[in-house]
């Protein structure tokens, strides 16, 4: 039976899949780490901020972010009226700044179109800024209980190995994966909630992508995976790496940092001396003005040279 036939065999029986979801919704009542966006007086919006915070970024270095972010600005209303240079410094280093503008803009449109309040509709959450189809689930099931399919890379990889047997989901979310992980989610609103964030802390502290712990996952009996004997990764080749040192992503990085700490606009000379490749520095400078995260100040006269400053 091919991994696609496996998944689709268990979608199809529910009660084969019910054991499944009991164990491990069981060990993540033993297991779940203590995080602030999962206790009882977290808001919806600090999942939705959490949840923005978490793509692409580690728990260990969300979480104090996540913290000054929420003292900082509580409320949707807060951020909608924070200023973007303030925004951008309390990203810090988290990665990827555009994540903290599109934060603002989505806080702008709730307080417009939904009175400050974040919604609990899909459709509404999906026409937010930068809220994608993962983000909207997540908050649905996160922030209301509600049921729906959370498909980020942890419960990929989780229903990959347990019930298709295969070492890692392919490269690209498919339709028909959507639609077998939704087969397999609970019908009742808490249960699935509990099944979604039960499975996606399976997948980060236990079936983890390079050093899976097996001996101690909750449903390692009836691993398709651990039955095959580990099989290899069928899709090696076609797996994105994200690279760092020497690319653009490092010179923004540092420019930005540069912006961050400052407390003046700072002249074009300390911008060059960031980084030694003036093509690809003033490359990079240029995108980030073009995506907003940087301000060019003309200079005085022709014999200044201008200044670059956070937005304001």
């Amino acid at each position: 039976m091919t991994p696609r036939a496996r998944v689709a065999a268990a979608a199809a029986h529910p009660a084969e899949a019910a054991p499944l979801v009991e164990r491990v919704v069981a060990w993540f009542e033993e297991s779940a780490r203590d995080l602030p966006w999962r206790a009882a007086d977290r808001s919806p919006w600090g999942v939705l901020v959490s949840e923005v915070m978490l793509q692409q970024t580690p728990v260990v270095r969300v979480e104090p972010a996540w913290r000054a972010w929420m003292a900082a600005w509580p409320t949707p209303a807060d951020l909608a009226a924070a200023s973007t240079a303030d925004v951008l410094r309390a990203w810090d280093r988290l990665g990827y700044p555009r994540r903290a503008l599109r934060l603002q803009e989505c806080a702008r449109a709730i307080v417009a179109r939904h009175g400050g309040r974040v919604p609990d509709d899909e459709e509404a959450l999906l026409a937010l800024p930068g809220i994608g189809a993962y983000t909207a689930a997540a908050v649905r099931a996160f922030a209301f209980g509600r049921r729906s399919v959370v498909l980020d890379t942890n419960v990929r990889r989780v229903l990959a190995r347990v019930v298709a047997g295969a070492a890692l989901p392919a490269p690209s979310l498919t339709a028909g994966e959507v639609r077998d992980a939704a087969a397999l989610v609970p019908a009742d609103d808490v249960a699935a909630a509990r099944w979604a964030a039960a499975s996606m802390e399976l997948g980060a502290l236990v079936c983890t992508a390079r050093s899976p712990r097996c001996e101690v996952c909750p449903v390692a009996s009836s691993c398709a995976w651990l039955a095959r004997g580990r099989p290899a990764d069928d899709h090696p080749g076609r797996r994105r790496t994200q690279a760092w040192a020497g690319t653009d992503r490092q010179v923004r990085g540092r420019i930005m940092a540069l912006l961050r700490d400052a407390l003046h606009p700072v002249p074009l000379h300390a911008v060059d001396a960031v980084w030694p490749d003036a093509a690809q520095r003033t490359r990079c400078l240029e995108s980030l003005e073009a995506d907003g995260l940087v301000t060019r100040v003309p200079p005085a006269s022709i014999d200044d040279e201008p200044t670059f400053t956070l937005p304001a």
